[in-house]
């Protein structure tokens, strides 16, 4: 059953902070997840979290920290001594230990580096700090499992015994060779059903997906998502193998660049959550604000140039707004199709062809929706014919338009190296509007003659 946060057990904690019973918040806390510590830890007050967090031992806070809200993991750090943060990374493997002191100023990082008692887990932890965090060696683990080619299968066992104590779960065993080169990966099926004295070189599978250390955190998404992987071995540009990313990590890649793609999306251009302060969520969504209001400006002066058809056929605004709206969500539904594509690396086929396929799907829906404009406009609203025969054009027209830029801009973004999801806020629903109003107002121009 899923833990819930009850105002008891609140209240309880409560009770037993101001009384400093540390004992029976052992007690109560220590059968818990950490991620559920974390998440009792964000309810209370920060002296309160602060408390809990250092009367419980460092092996179970370790793991809430990684948990905890930025802020509060940032507050409480700033209450421990290096050494105190030193003993909580020691716990932890070398990449979340790398991301926690990447969040500390390069003075205190010095301090807590030097205070970690394993020489060979500190020495992981700074060879992992020298990668951008969106690559494939900002997210690896060092720990891992790996054989030598030239070892028997007794041998590769024992080391395996070795090397998995300081490890938490083995998906995979690498073969390398006395190079450190990744050659391939062992069965753990072939290692219990092969004789003792079997050279490794005659059972490994050489066959094996590895990323390169600067590869893209998105890319190795891709590439584990493609194949199925719950790990995945991570190279130097000499082929050395240096460290594995496991599912876990990846799972964290796409919820970040899931939650960024849909803050664009949303006209946010800043990573921003509800709980953030006044002036940073207003420097997150002013920009595009402010974009969609110059646009507004530019359908006001667009809507001008065509004033003298306000006192002959004032009917023509009436419809504007529709036809405006109806540009926009076209357009968002195509790039948002199309983004998707991008994303998970589906678009097949060339530009041409799906040129005329956005064109035939555009063609279909715009005769259907103009249909039911011009039926309900006539019989509904009872517009004249000469006007239903405009809208329904007109709408036709900005439909097929609309289309055609909500999946060419996110290509074009693409291929100039900016994120695509770009192509579904604010950005594409005002550049619609626009052309939707003009080009509605031309087609009536031609036809009214005004």
């Amino acid at each position: 059953m899923e833990f819930k946060i009850s105002k008891e057990l609140i209240q309880e904690l409560e009770q037993f902070i101001q009384s400093k019973d540390d004992q029976q918040l052992e007690v109560l806390l220590n059968d818990l997840h950490h991620a559920d510590i974390a998440e009792i830890l964000d309810e209370l007050d920060f002296d309160e979290a602060t408390y809990i967090f250092k009367v419980l031992d460092s092996e179970k806070t370790a793991e809430i920290l990684l948990e905890l809200e930025d802020d509060l993991r940032e507050k409480i750090l700033s209450r421990l001594s290096p050494k105190e943060i030193a003993e909580e990374l020691d716990e932890l493997e070398t990449n979340d230990a790398a991301d926690i002191i990447a969040e500390l100023s390069q003075s205190k990082k010095q301090e807590v580096i030097s205070e970690l008692q394993d020489v060979e887990h500190a020495k992981d932890i700074v060879d992992l700090l020298r990668y951008k965090e969106d690559t494939a060696g900002g997210i690896m683990h060092k720990e891992l499992v790996k054989v030598n080619e030239n070892w028997d299968v007794f041998t590769c066992i024992k080391q395996m015994r070795i090397q998995a104590k300081n490890i938490s779960r083995v998906h995979s065993i690498y073969v390398v060779d006395d190079e450190d080169r990744l050659l391939g990966r062992l069965s753990l099926k072939d290692l219990l059903t092969t004789a003792a004295k079997t050279p490794i070189r005659e059972v490994y599978i050489k066959k094996l997906n590895s990323v390169i250390v600067d590869t893209e955190d998105v890319e190795v998404a891709r590439i584990m998502q493609k194949y199925d992987l719950e790990a995945i071995p991570v190279i130097d540009e000499l082929g050395r193998l240096v460290g594995r990313i496991t599912i876990d990590d990846i799972v964290d890649v796409i919820k970040d660049e899931a939650t960024e793609d849909y803050q664009l999306a949303a006209g946010i251009s800043q990573d921003v959550e509800a709980d953030d302060s006044i002036l940073e969520l207003t420097k997150a969504r002013l920009p595009w604000l402010v974009l969609a209001l110059l646009g507004g400006f530019v359908s006001v002066k667009v809507l001008g140039l065509f004033g003298g058809a306000m006192s002959q056929h004032g009917n023509l605004f009436f419809f504007t707004p529709l036809i405006a709206a109806m540009a926009g969500n076209v357009g968002v539904q195509s790039s948002a199709i199309i983004v998707q594509g991008l994303a998970n690396d589906t678009l097949s086929g060339s530009l041409f062809n799906r040129l005329i396929k956005e064109v035939s799907l555009s063609l279909l829906n715009g005769v259907i929706l103009a249909t039911i404009l011009f039926l309900g406009s006539h019989f509904l609203l009872n517009v004249e014919f000469i006007i239903g025969i405009i809208v329904t054009i007109a709408l036709i027209s900005v439909i097929i338009i609309a289309s055609l830029i909500g999946t060419f801009v996110p290509i074009l973004l693409d291929k100039l190296g900016i994120d695509p999801a770009l192509a579904t806020g604010p950005f594409i629903t005002t550049s619609n509007d626009i052309c939707g109003i003009l080009i509605y107002f031309t087609i009536a121009r031609l036809i009214l003659g005004f």
